[in-house]
């Protein structure tokens, strides 16, 4: 039984989601297009951050439009069936050549799966970008008979609407992925986490292992091999830390989700102290992919340390939002003016790609490549490849403002970095809206720094790496907050 001290942490509970609207960075920069929604967010006593509905924010729960998914690569991989109207039933994946992968891999060794994901380069698609094949060799060569894999289903990054919508259109691609992790680590044990703002994604999936289970795709001997496996699935109660790894582990224990001191990783002792592979719902459906084509295929798209694919998620100030999935390599400029055709509301004045606890690229560096290093080199980030273009109806202190209460509210309390720091820069820019600039910048960019050296999480340092890419191209507006 839950205890109030556990219960406290969440935001949401085990109730049903009701009538909310989105307070998420999608729909904050979108604000102005129907205020009468955003003022109902404000209002709302319990916060949403994100509902997965960023195409057409800003959203509420009841938003039912699906968002449009195309294809703008060589090869269609995450979105190979989303694209041609999605297999949300068993017998609509296995007429597509659902399960196939797992299939040609239980005829071959765990050994031969893992090398193949090593060649294909592929890179976690949840925010870290580690690789997935080093990944998943050291849950494999862990000590141990009793390992678990984890699907990582808390897309709680605002602006990313891209696992919920492989989720609830294409779940079994999703377990086939689970399945073949756990077969490549010797996991017996699968686990699926996914957030309750996503409440239909949720019922897609206990259909989908309700199906799997009827036709021996889980449990005993799986399609007649020595390879056993059950998964279970996990509903959570509104947390965005809870997609921290180390936190989605506290969480499925049943304990307070506050993030893990590292060493040890999961890799060496994660759920209950086992051996753990945790991945996000994107990487896991690129393995049936490269299980069937094979790694040097997957490694042949992209560019160098950023090979294969990458879902995106435009919000809903671009011309032609939705789900894009593109070569990695290709120009950011080419995604927001081509792909997207632009805003439809006003001038770019910048692009958050990732998340909000990533940096913020400016209209003149658009022609950087989506690639992790090349981002990266640029203070911005792959991150989970939400895409949120801000007009000139956004100013960087109404910017930074709703960034760090966002932060705030969802810091986790456990390291005085994030729990002051954060609720420090809120209030900081909060009387900056209210009244004009203030005197004295009261060493706020001390506490960034602070933030993004020694917090325990990628939170705080993503907030504190946010703060650094406004301070570094928009410093001017920035010192014009303060006298």
């Amino acid at each position: 039984m839950a205890t109030p001290d556990l219960e406290s942490f969440y935001h949401l509970g085990h109730e049903p989601l009701g009538d909310r609207a989105c307070q998420g960075t999608a729909c904050f920069v979108a604000r102005h297009l129907q205020p009468e929604r955003w003022r109902k967010a404000l209002h709302d006593d319990t916060r949403v951050y994100c509902l997965g509905s960023c195409h057409v924010a800003p959203a509420t729960t009841h938003e039912t439009a699906r968002p449009t998914a195309r294809v703008r690569a060589p090869r269609a991989i995450a979105l190979e069936r989303v694209v041609t109207g999605g297999a949300r039933a068993l017998a609509d994946y296995t007429r597509q050549g659902g399960y196939a992968a797992l299939m040609r891999a239980l005829s071959a060794t765990p050994e031969a799966l893992v090398a193949q994901v090593e060649r294909s380069g592929l890179r976690g698609r949840g925010g870290a970008g580690f690789p997935t094949g080093r990944k998943l060799r050291a849950v494999a060569a862990a000590p141990g008979e009793e390992k678990d894999v984890v699907a990582n289903a808390d897309e709680g990054d605002p602006g990313a609407y891209i696992d919920r919508v492989l989720l609830e259109e294409d779940p079994h691609a999703v377990l086939e992925g689970l399945l073949l992790a756990a077969y490549a680590v010797g996991a017996r044990r699968g686990h699926i986490y996914v957030r309750k703002e996503y409440p239909l994604a949720a019922c897609v999936l206990h259909v989908a292992l309700h199906e799997a289970r009827r036709e021996g795709l889980l449990g005993h001997h799986i399609l007649g091999s020595g390879f056993s496996c059950e998964i279970s699935l996990e509903v959570g109660r509104g947390s965005y830390l809870c997609g921290e790894e180390t936190a989605l582990l506290n969480a499925l224990e049943g304990r307070r989700p506050f993030v893990r001191a590292r060493p040890p990783y999961p890799a060496q002792a994660g759920l209950f102290g086992r051996p753990t592979l945790v991945q996000n719902v994107e990487t896991l459906v690129n393995l049936p992919w490269i299980s069937r084509h094979g790694g040097e295929a997957y490694a042949a798209l992209g560019i160098a340390g950023s090979q294969g694919t990458k879902v995106l998620s435009l919000n809903s100030l671009f011309h032609r939002p939705g789900l894009y999935e593109v070569e990695l390599g290709t120009p950011v400029r080419t995604v927001v003016e081509e792909l997207g055709g632009g805003l439809r509301t006003g001038p770019l004045k910048g692009v958050l790609i990732g998340g909000p606890l990533a940096g913020v690229l400016p209209p003149h560096l658009l022609d950087t490549p989506l690639g992790f290093e090349e981002l990266k080199a640029v203070g911005a980030s792959v991150g989970h490849g939400g895409v949120v273009a801000f007009d000139t109806h956004t100013s960087i202190a109404a910017l930074v403002h709703h960034v760090f209460s966002f932060g705030a509210y969802e810091s986790c309390g456990k390291c005085t970095p994030c729990r002051l720091g954060a609720r420090h820069i809120e209030q900081r820019f909060a009387r900056v809206l209210e009244t004009g600039p203030v005197s004295g910048a009261d060493g706020w960019e001390d506490v960034v720094e602070a933030l993004r050296l020694t917090s325990l999480c990628g939170h705080g340092t993503g907030l504190g790496e946010f703060a650094q890419s406004v301070l570094r191209y928009y410093r001017e507006e920035v010192e014009a907050c303060f006298t």
